[in-house]
């Protein structure tokens, strides 16, 4: 099949959790013998050009590069309209353009959106099956920020999730086929009740590339994996300093926490300042900070769909303590494969657990990564994805067939 492939940020390199998802399902679709034509949106010159490197994953590819600050006007035109304000910061007129002259100039045989903010450039098409991979309900994440910004910004968010649940729905509508990334995220699409097919397929893990290593790791050092201007992670980490971290120092005062990922904030920058923190910033290589880790930590208290950080430590036989949010985008079960808590007092008691209990640690390292590689390996969740989209195409085929059928009984 000839595919155009639409997502919200560039997918090469896979660095990030944005751009693993769309670049496993670009690479697994062109190996399969698809030709695969991808548009999305570039910030700056230097993305664009590690952006190259996709090449040899797909037949085309096309960037529209954006800038901030128009991006941010078009935020702000749109708040009061019903239009969600996402849906302006990922416009790009050179993008929308781009995309008219494909469709016009090719034929193609399914259209595949990664994203929903970049769903409006494919809304209108009607002669070629669609599957809007929405990953997470947005909305949902937009209406939980509220709960946690002060007043008058919850106000803001709180309309914005409010808008993008309406754009969900009739997004929903537009497309032959929507999915999500997890049964969880599946089932808040499904309460949707739009009448729209819908199916869902799992994040995978690179188990070669994370895979665990023989060397030694310090019992007395944890690490949390992220990137520190996405603000989850940023409520995340503050919230563990002050209401975890002492609880830890007070039982073991040599203990040492690694706060790692790109751009932190001024305020996570000043947890550093903290006895036994760390905060790196962006590194060449998250592995080895994982690596020498006892466990890594994720009580993320804003968590939609699979938080890749936890696929890929545990990929790499290192244990992690969660929270229940966190570990629901994740197929393992508490207690076997990875520890589950998010009273301050619990996860402190998981935490220590692991640390002073070589045995239980080990245990945890063996089951986590033997789940990863059963249940969260990429080619298992392709397979997937290929029946969904001859789930699509089929159920377009039929459908087309049967309107041709119903036109020839009944000419005009």
């Amino acid at each position: 099949m000839k595919i155009l492939y639409l997502c919200h940020r560039f997918p090469f390199p896979p660095k990030r959790g944005g751009k693993i998802r769309p670049f496993n399902m670009i690479q697994h679709l062109q190996a399969s013998g698809h030709r695969v034509t991808v548009c999305s949106l570039v910030r700056s010159e230097a993305e664009a050009a590690e952006g190259e490197g996709i090449a040899p994953h797909c037949e085309a590819f096309h960037m529209g590069r954006v800038h901030d600050p128009l991006q941010w006007a078009r935020m702000i035109l749109r708040l009061p309209l019903t239009t969600p304000s996402s849906m302006g910061y990922f416009y790009s007129g050179e993008i929308a353009a781009r995309v008219r002259e494909l469709l016009r100039t090719q034929r193609f045989d399914l259209i595949f959106v990664h994203c929903s903010s970049v769903a409006q450039y494919v809304a209108h098409v009607r002669d070629i099956p669609k599957i809007l991979d929405f990953g997470d309900m947005d909305s949902q994440k937009w209406l939980e920020y509220a709960n946690y910004k002060p007043f008058p910004l919850s106000l803001g968010y709180r309309l914005e999730g409010t808008k993008m649940l309406w754009a969900e729905k009739r997004l929903a509508r537009r497309f032959d086929l929507c999915t999500a990334t997890t049964r969880a995220e599946w089932e808040t699409l499904e309460s949707y009740c739009t009448g729209a097919a819908t199916d869902w397929f799992p994040n995978g893990v690179d188990a070669q590339f994370f895979s665990p290593t023989d060397g030694a790791y310090d019992p007395d050092t944890i690490s949390f994996i992220g990137r520190m201007d996405y603000y989850p992670n940023q409520e995340c980490m503050q919230r563990f300093c002050k209401e975890v971290w002492p609880l830890l120092q007070a039982r073991r005062s040599g203990m040492k926490l690694l706060i790692v990922g790109a751009d932190p904030s001024p305020a996570i920058r000043a947890l550093g300042t903290l006895p036994g923190v760390t905060v790196t910033g962006s590194v060449p290589d998250v592995r080895p900070y994982i690596r020498g880790s006892a466990l890594m930590v994720a009580p993320l208290a804003i968590a939609r769909g699979t938080q890749n950080k936890i696929l890929e430590a545990m990929a790499m036989g290192v244990p992690v303590v969660t929270s229940r949010v966190a570990a629901g985008g994740v197929d393992a079960e508490p207690g076997r494969h990875l520890l589950v808590a998010d009273a301050p007092s619990e996860l402190a008691a998981a935490i220590l657990a692991l640390v002073e209990r070589p045995e239980e640690r080990a245990r945890l390292a063996t089951s986590g990564r033997e789940r990863m590689l059963s249940h969260h390996a990429w080619p298992r969740s392709m397979q997937r994805l290929d029946a969904i989209i001859e789930r699509c195409t089929s159920g377009f085929a039929q459908r087309r067939g049967g309107a041709a059928a119903r036109t020839q009984r009944n000419p005009a």
